[in-house]
């Protein structure tokens, strides 16, 4: 977990931070949801990406 959070400051969230609230809730859900899960490739997953590992397994 704390892998994922230093994955989220460091790729994703802007050095000057966010104008609202509502704008970094839409800029995260679009980080976990879209880049997370189906674009990165994972390490421990053997390169691939959580949704395609878990579609494999």
């Amino acid at each position: 977990m704390e892998r994922f959070f230093r994955s989220l400051k460091t790729e994703w969230i802007p050095a000057t931070g966010y104008g609202s609230f509502s704008e970094a809730k839409h800029c995260i859900n679009d980080y976990i949801i879209g880049y997370y899960s189906e674009i990165r490739p994972h390490s421990y997953n053997s390169g691939l990406t959580p949704n395609e590992s878990e579609y494999r397994y």
